[in-house]
């Protein structure tokens, strides 16, 4: 009996290596240099072992030794090497020569593109698994005046420096056959980078598409891709809406996170901020000039409707940029997953902003059944060091009554547990907060612009009721069904 077409399953076809690399040779108008420093020249090597380079590769070359580099590239301004800058630099220095060095009048169909990497592999000790930034700057035109780029950077997760050389080729590679022939679809150049390599190799923890072919990418919604797709934990974007390595902007800061729904930002989040950011800069041991303020929001928030909703996603990141926030998102539904996060790039002052319901949780057992220690290990790992929680109160919606940490209502077991934090100055209450925005909730107002009810305006931020106008956020058929933050 033969088998019917409607039966099976669909399936993508992944090219090999070799049948990537060669499709690219074998296009007379691609044509480009390598500049790979830190882990060899292995995306390269793919290009020449499949054949047919000459007509595709104008140079390739490794400017290993610092002082040679820093003759080619100039020295950066902190001293390193493996930086977003010192790949920007190669990326137009090589770009620079190529348009130099080869005559359009001679070659006017030829497609210039420039591959770059600067990485550092595991160290000696095997203590830093070592991690790297990747980019291309290439076109799809000849005629193209402004050209496109893809930067990313990586994480390195295996144990062997020839392993991470061998999977930063294979990057390199699909990076480029990407560009070239899945432009139109940069979701799907997100999962093809990890074509013939097992994500538990290799983390990509932030990528930005620029130029006139991805004009209409939101480099957020590609950092939304990135959890989506199991690439990374975590990932940041800036009030412009590009998209910031976490490493960098959290390295040796004073943190204070707010996590929310955000759906949309209320006055309640944003007296919450406000006052708890009062309180935190006056800590001893907090510097104004190196303190970020974080607004994070969690994959499972983003799930609480059932799959991701993109657009939802993007409204909320459009309220949070207009109000001038670096937001983070991230796949650590438990707080003490948060701060071990950043605890992996700071040793400075970490504070967590949150309500009371939220607090209660913290201390519900059922969240940490999978670990061995229990809640135990799990309040080791949350209040490390001299981390503190800033309590926003709640109102009661039966009796009225305004919960702060002196009346929260905890389990009985685990009481004694949390007089031990309160007492040792762990939990402290926000008492300044606005006592007549108690009543607002984003499930509310999301309720209420869904139903076009009146008065919702009022319970949001300045401008931020006209930007949802205008711009027609929020607009969905159903509620969100799980229990979210304020």
């Amino acid at each position: 009996m033969p088998i019917a077409p409607h039966t099976e399953n669909e399936f993508e076809n992944i090219p090999s290596i070799k049948a990537k690399t060669l499709r690219i040779n074998l296009n007379r108008d691609i044509y480009g240099t390598f500049a790979e420093i830190g882990a060899g020249q292995e995306t390269a090597r793919h290009f020449f072992r499949a054949g047919g380079a000459s007509g595709t590769i104008a140079k390739a070359m490794s400017a290993y030794d610092k002082a040679f580099s820093d003759a080619i590239y100039g020295i950066e301004d902190d001293g390193r090497y493996v930086t977003q800058s010192r790949l920007r630099k190669m990326l137009s220095y090589e770009m620079d020569l190529v348009e130099e060095r080869i005559s359009r009048e001679d070659n006017p169909n030829y497609l210039f593109f420039t591959y770059a990497n600067t990485v550092a592999t595991i160290d000696f000790s095997k203590r830093y698994k070592g991690h790297g930034w990747v980019g291309l700057r290439f076109q799809l035109d000849p005629n193209q005046k402004e050209y496109d780029e893809i930067i990313l950077h990586i994480r390195f997760k295996q144990n062997e420096a020839r392993l991470q050389q061998e999977t930063l080729g294979i990057l390199g590679v699909n990076l480029i056959y990407g560009a070239f022939y899945k432009f139109d679809k940069p979701k799907k150049i997100l999962k093809y980078l990890y074509d013939h390599i097992d994500k538990d190799t290799l983390e990509i923890d932030m990528i930005n598409f620029t130029g006139p072919s991805f004009s209409h990418v939101d480099n957020r919604l590609m950092s939304l891709q990135l959890i989506k797709n199991n690439m990374t934990d975590a990932v940041m974007f800036g009030p412009d809406g590009h998209n910031l390595l976490p490493a960098a902007v959290l390295y040796k800061k004073n943190i204070l996170a707010l996590r929310g729904s955000f759906r949309p930002v209320t006055k309640v989040n944003m007296d919450m901020f406000k006052k708890s950011y009062d309180i935190f800069i006056r800590e001893q041991t907090v510097d104004f000039d190196n303190t970020i303020v974080i607004f994070e929001i969690t994959l499972s928030n983003l799930k609480a409707s059932g799959e991701i909703d993109e657009q939802d996603f993007m409204d909320r990141a459009e309220l949070l940029c207009s109000l001038g926030h670096t937001v983070m998102i991230s796949k650590f539904q438990e707080y003490y997953k948060l701060v071990e996060y950043f605890n992996n790039y700071t040793k400075n002052k970490i504070g967590l902003t949150m309500g009371v319901n939220n607090m209660v949780d913290v201390f519900d057992e059922k969240y940490y059944r999978h670990l061995s220690g229990g809640i135990l290990e799990a309040f080791g790992k949350l209040f490390f060091k001299d981390l503190k929680v800033y309590l926003y109160p709640m109102k009661d919606p039966e009796t009225g009554q305004i919960l702060t940490s002196n009346n929260v209502r905890v389990h009985p077991r685990m009481k004694e547990l949390y007089k031990f934090f309160k007492y040792n100055g762990k939990v402290m209450d926000i008492i300044d907060y606005d006592p007549d925005i108690l009543h607002v909730f984003s499930r509310d107002v999301l309720r209420r612009i869904i139903e076009g009810e009146e008065g919702w305006e009022e319970m949001l931020p300045e401008g931020i009721a006209e930007i949802i106008k205008e711009k027609n956020l929020f607009v969905r058929k159903e509620l969100p069904l799980a229990k979210e933050e304020k």
